[in-house]
């Protein structure tokens, strides 16, 4: 965007409304004027249907309120006092007033003789929540009805000079979605949701880990764009042929101009350091008209995934200029590489693994929601701290998921940088999307858009057009509706996701795959011996499964499973008094509970496999270890299958707002014990022991893609660390493969003498040139049979570095044993370990204003006996 150079004041008539343009001083380049102050909001006296509809603003009267553009009603009301915190204790069933009415928001465009004088005035917005209509002054000029689509408006003929009225009125999402819905004569046949006809977040209105709050606004940017003869449309950087020793490059610039006309068009590009530039002169006709540049790199710097090399970034420029004179430029960034999702038929039915840069890569991540309920709260520190935590647990990839939105430039970016990969679903999720052919022409428009706003990214290596749609054909198709409206329905699914995004793929983003809905098997039958496609595994929590049921799932690639977890404490009392804290069943944990039943899960699976916890506190910390170890369970047994299953992606990351949830960050960017035990079992090189009918196996599995030379060591002791058995040998790791490097029976151990199995460990370490990476322990009797003792674990902190080393130390096993220090954030180099009896183990902490007096005072380390039983432990 252009800075602004000088400010304006202007004023809205009769509402003594003060905006500030700014306005680049250049007349001939194009300029961006914001208009992202002052705004005003107000409500309407009803579900503002009439005023959605009518050719002219409302003529109603109402306290006009401060808004804040970008945003949305919600934020605004709260910002102005007018409603509670929406996350704390059950708010947000006293909100629900919010949506189902109308609203109107208004602000002044001042339209300068300079502004007047320019070719072409545009008023942009960048992203409207949803349906509404547009009023300067006092005309209708638009009726936008997707939240994922630019609007752009050619205002110049209706612009006059000074101070201009801009109105925006938003109905009720609901009643717009049922209007909408009304129009479709199937709609009664095929039941559809009326939410899914309108382009909004289907989350707004309430997910299974997310609160209902169907928002209304401008979230974001908006301003006026003005400009001559000319501007650039848009910049692809198109990758024809990448390798090692040579790639070919197809630049596109797409010029659009108001008459015909001279210019010359200037491309630099490279590494920064190595800038290389083309100039060409053409001429330009009304209309689009799209230049290419090929280049050819020789060596060029492949980007990679996190764990497989650099992340490299090209920077391209091209400027448009005429008689010399600059009169616009554009940006854009990518790396380069191949990807191809790879889908040959083998001994297990057809492949589905994504190849980089001709590398078969073991996809390793999680799904990502939306990270706030309100998406202008969400801040480019908030995306770092999320993706940068993804990839310290050795994530490659995440999948961003299809009930939520598109998101800004800047979590592209930082997932280009990191060498995130991105599964990226298209904004459908779960509910039949309608027939009609004004919807299809829709979504055909807003994947344009999208894809080619985003087209440029290295880390988007999948587009998948929704989520779990398919799958509705089986859950409320068969015995449900009539034959033909079922028919009918599907005939619909087919034409949006394997016809009109499909195609719309494969013109405007060619390099990367689609892919028309997850879970999805590309429309082939499935059978015990015949798997294909990637599958969402909720044998687990939603049928009552247990975690062992993970090791039995012939899965190509797994991208949604979890288990969920209580956020920590702190993150509890941000939305609790201590009435709500009395157990897991008080009405406000239920209201931060959004899965039916939720609570009940987590307390049923506890009990099965650890039992009950003696007090709240101890249920929440258990919850985490519980789900930890729940998902530890299945990520690994996918990754032994490799190359049968090609990925693992867990539900789920983040958090909208602080929840009992699946995902192993909570709200506030606090680490659950799944992320850390994620750090662990996705390892670049991970041992993993497994212990099934009588043999216990230990299998090495690597995503390195040359061989390694390791030690592995097996240690089977009781729990005061006595070693019962030993073996140490020199490994050859075969790379990007898993692989069985060590097996013993039940009979091996038995004829080492009378034991207790339930109080015995396996501990397998891997070792490469000497530094251990990879640890992991194996029991063998079910966990709830395991008789851990209690245990005393010592702490000694000393500064260290930026922060300080505590060394824990326990003379028998401990479980889980999780740090924490009260009140105070910090940051764990790691937590919920295993201590083994006489070894101690240290854990670096730091943070903002943390004192030595102050973190041993505050100092609590829990085991997960601990969580049980009513003994103490000394520090």
């Amino acid at each position: 965007m252009i800075r602004c150079r000088r400010l304006l004041p202007l004023f809205l008539a009769g509402a003594g409304l003060v905006s500030c343009l700014g306005i680049a001083a250049e007349a001939q380049g194009r300029q961006r004027i914001s208009l992202d102050r002052p705004w005003q909001f107000r409500q309407l006296p009803d579900d503002g249907m009439s005023a959605f509809a009518a050719d002219a603003p409302p003529a109603v009267q109402g306290d006009w309120l401060p808004a804040t553009v970008p945003g949305d009603v919600h934020l605004d009301l709260l910002h102005d006092g007018k409603i509670p915190d929406p996350f704390y204790r059950d708010n947000e069933s006293k909100l629900q007033w919010i949506e189902k009415a109308g609203w109107e928001y208004r602000t002044s465009v001042e339209a300068t003789a300079s502004v007047l004088a320019r070719g072409h005035v545009e008023l942009v917005f960048e992203g409207l929540d949803t349906e509404c209509s547009i009023y300067l002054n006092g005309k209708r000029i638009a009726q936008p009805d997707n939240m994922f689509r630019e609007w752009r408006v050619d205002v110049k003929p209706l612009l006059h000079s000074g101070a201009n009225d801009l109105q925006i009125v938003f109905p009720a999402p609901m009643k717009a979605a049922e209007a909408v819905a009304a129009k479709d004569p199937w709609h009664d046949r095929t039941h559809t949701d009326p939410k899914g006809y309108i382009r909004k977040a289907v989350y707004e209105f309430g997910w299974d880990w997310g609160p209902r709050f169907a928002t209304s606004g401008v979230y974001r940017p908006a301003y006026l764009e003005v400009w001559d003869n000319a501007r650039i449309s848009d910049l692809f950087v198109e990758q024809q042929s990448v390798s090692s020793a040579a790639a070919e490059l197809d630049v596109h610039v797409d010029v659009l101009a108001s008459r015909e006309q001279k210019a010359t068009l200037n491309l630099t590009y490279g590494i920064p350091s190595a800038d290389q530039h083309q100039d060409r002169t053409i001429t330009l006709g009304p209309g689009h008209n799209v230049i290419s540049f090929p280049i050819d790199i020789t060596h060029p710097q492949l980007w990679y995934p996190s764990g497989y090399g650099e992340q490299p970034i090209y920077q391209f420029h091209v400027s448009v200029k005429e008689e010399g004179k600059e009169v616009d430029s554009k940006n854009v960034k990518t790396g380069l590489r191949t990807v191809t999702l790879r889908r040959d038929l083998d001994k297990w039915g057809r492949s589905f693994e994504f190849v980089i840069n001709g590398i078969p890569v073991f996809a390793k991540g999680a799904d990502i929601i939306p990270f706030d309920s309100f998406p202008n709260r969400v801040t480019d520190q908030k995306y770092r701290h999320i993706l940068q935590s993804a990839k310290d647990a050795n994530m490659n990839m995440v999948r961003l998921w299809g009930g939520g939105y598109y998101e800004t430039q800047d979590f592209y970016d930082i997932c280009d940088e990191l060498g995130l990969m991105v599964f990226h679903d298209l904004m459908f999720g779960n509910n039949w999307q309608p027939g009609t052919y004004d919807f299809k022409q829709n979504i055909q428009k807003e994947a344009e858009f999208q894809m080619t706003r985003l087209r440029n990214h290295p880390s988007i290596v999948f587009w998948d057009g929704n989520n779990e749609t398919e799958e509705l054909r089986d859950w409320n198709g068969n015995g449900q509706l009539p034959p033909a409206v079922h028919e009918r329905i599907w005939q619909d699914y087919l034409t949006e996701f394997s016809g009109v995004l499909a195609s719309t793929a494969a013109r405007v983003t060619p390099q990367t795959p689609y892919w028309p809905s997850t879970p999805s098997a590309d429309y082939e039958e499935l059978s015990d011996t015949y798997q294909s496609g990637d599958n969402h595994d909720w044998s687990v929590w939603h049928q009552n499964a247990d975690f062992e049921e993970f090791e039995k799932r012939p899965w190509r690639f797994v991208s949604e499973y979890g288990f969920q977890s209580f956020p920590e404490m702190k993150t509890i009392e941000s939305f609790t008094n201590p009435e709500d804290r009395k157990d897991i069943f008080t009405p406000v944990m239920i209201a931060h509970q959004k899965n039916w039943g939720g609570n009940k899960i987590i307390q049923t699976y506890m009990s099965r496999y650890f039992g009950e916890p003696k007090d709240f506190a101890s249920f929440l910390y258990a919850s985490q270890v519980l789900q930890a170890e729940g998902i530890k369970t299945g990520t690994e047994s996918f990754r032994r299958k490799r190359p049968e299953t090609m990925g693992a992606l867990f539900w789920q990351l983040n958090d909208c707002w602080p929840v009992a949830s699946w995902s192993s960050i909570d709200y506030y960017g606090r680490w659950k014990a799944l992320q850390y035990y994620a750090r662990r079992f996705y390892a670049p090189v991970l041992v993993s022991p497994h212990f099934d009918s009588g043999t216990l196996s230990l299998y090495i599995v690597s995503d390195k893609v040359a061989v390694q030379q390791g030690q592995l060591r097996l240690r089977i002791m009781d729990f005061t660390g006595k070693v019962i058995k030993e073996t140490n040998e020199s490994v050859r790791i075969d790379p990007l493969a898993s692989k069985i490097y060590q097996q013993m029976t039940m009979t091996d151990l038995l004829s080492l003498g009378q034991l207790d199995f339930s109080q015995l460990v396996g501990v397998a370490e891997l070792s490469i040139g000497g530094k251990e990476v990879s640890s992991n322990l194996v029991f063998f009797v079910p966990s709830k049979q395991v008789k851990l003792p209690s245990a005393s674990i010592s702490t000694d902190i000393q500064p260290a570095g930026n922060g300080f080393d505590v060394t824990l130390k326990s003379s028998v096993l401990a479980r889980a044993v999780y740090l924490s220090f009260g009140e105070a954030d910090a940051t764990y180099s790691d937590n919920y370990i295993n201590l083994l009896p006489n070894e101690p183990a240290t854990i670096h902490v730091s943070g903002d204003k943390l004192s030595l007096d102050e973190l041993k005072r505050a100092a609590s380390v829990t085991s997960l006996v601990d969580a049980f039983t009513t003994t103490t432990h000394a520090n």
